[in-house]
């Protein structure tokens, strides 16, 4: 290897080392309130997209209060000037929805190395926003332009599930009085599968706090852009809104009346004002639907954790097996020889895992393994043959007398 590639490596093995192992690397601080181990989240190192005119960053990080991790988004540049604004997530904080992302608290602060305001919020690993989902850049240079859109038809049920779950965050949000203020794609996370969060939750009212003055007109602005978000996902395009004539007859061909009917009560001029309870009367049968795909996915998660729960016993077992068998050091304790229920145990072992042929090769048979598991978890009275390795002695044992030997030898070991 080359000088030059020797040194091309190591400058990228410290690189690697700075991003996993410091925060000099970010030029972030070790300590941010009771908050640490702050990790970048931005896919860039350049300052994000602005909110209100202000740069903002989005950090996880570790809390020393409880160990739990948190999204942190830092406003750059904000100075508070107004006490009474901090009164404003308290509002928020009493909010839990399953649609809306939690914020916990927001705090001022210096450690940045200028005037900062940070909220903190539920971090949910791996989700995207709508706006990497559906209007990616990379995304949509995959689908060839169709009808009013730039990409493929988003399915309709897809559609229905989001108006569901936003107008029930948005019913929410204005029973409290208060204002969502994100309803972007850029601000709305899809957290599982069709499953989306409204994010950034309160920071508008923060950085223009009034009082709560216009809160009737951010209600109606919250159902406009409500609207605006939902065309925009069916015409697979941010621009449509620019063109609504065009849009609506898009719509209108690959959609049905009813979904088309929605669309236009959210974007049309609010008469005297609009409702979300309305939104939510139109809808009235399509939240049925998404009421019994939510049972159907909570069904299958409640199988897919019932296998988890199976394996974790068998793993249980597994750690015990490993604690007592063959332990070197006490070789030579008269109190833990090989003999008795230890031995049984031993025998076992060999019994589920040693078994060989009548060639002698080893047979590897998970069926085998995990049948013979699952009985002694169990603790069944059927009854097994144990051979010694020598073939000079023989047991006949149930698996409730090898389950009752196991726990003996396992107590045992724990006391000393």
């Amino acid at each position: 290897m080359s000088d030059h590639l020797r040194e091309e490596l190591q400058r990228k093995n410290e690189a690697i080392l700075k991003t996993v192992n410091g925060n000099e690397y970010f030029n972030l601080p070790e300590e941010l309130h009771v908050y640490h181990s702050l990790y970048p989240l931005d896919q860039r190192q350049e300052k994000s997209i602005k909110i209100f005119g202000y740069p903002s960053w989005v950090y996880k990080s570790v809390c020393s209060v409880d160990g739990r991790v948190y999204c942190l988004r830092r406003i750059e540049g904000f100075r508070l000037t107004n006490e009474v604004a901090m009164s404003t997530i308290e509002n928020w904080r009493r909010i839990r929805h399953a649609n809306i992302v939690s914020i916990r608290e927001a705090f001022t602060t210096k450690a940045f190395g200028d005037h900062s305001i940070v909220f903190v919020y539920d971090y949910h690993p791996l989700s995207k926003t709508l706006f990497d989902r559906h209007f990616s850049s990379s995304l949509q240079a995959t689908n060839l332009p169709q009808g009013g859109g730039t990409g493929a038809i988003v399915p309709e049920t897809i559609l229905w599930s989001y108006i569901t779950q936003l107008a029930s965050a948005i019913k929410t949000i204005h029973s409290s009085g208060l204002a969502a203020r994100m309803i972007e794609p850029t601000k709305i996370l899809s957290t599982n599968k069709n499953r989306i969060r409204i994010n950034c939750c309160g920071i508008m009212d923060m950085l223009t706090f009034d009082g709560g003055k216009n809160i009737l007109h951010f209600q109606q602005e919250d159902l406009l852009h409500f609207g605006q978000l939902i065309i925009s996902l069916a015409c697979n395009s941010l621009s449509s809104v620019l063109n609504l004539p065009k849009s609506i007859d898009y719509i209108s061909r690959h959609y049905s009346p009813d979904f088309k009917n929605v669309i236009l009560y959210l974007l049309n001029k609010p008469t005297p004002t609009k409702s979300v309870d309305k939104v939510i009367a139109m809808i009235g049968p399509r939240i049925l639907h998404e009421i019994n795909s939510v049972h159907h996915y909570n069904d299958f998660l409640g199988s897919e954790l019932s296998q988890e729960l199976e394996n974790g016993r068998l793993v249980r077992l597994l750690c015990k097996f490993g604690f007592i068998n063959e332990r070197p050091e006490f070789d030579m304790d008269p109190s833990w020889s090989e003999t008795g229920d230890r031995y049984l145990i031993k025998l076992f072992r060999d019994y589920v895992f040693h078994q060989v042929d009548e060639n002698g090769y080893p047979v590897v048979d998970m069926a085998h393994v995990l049948m013979c598991l699952n009985k002694l978890d169990a603790g069944v009275d059927e009854r097994i043959m144990l051979i010694s390795r020598d073939e000079q002695s023989c047991l006949i044992v149930s698996y409730k007398e090898i389950k009752n030997c196991i726990d003996s030898a396992f107590r045992d070991l724990s006391r000393k």
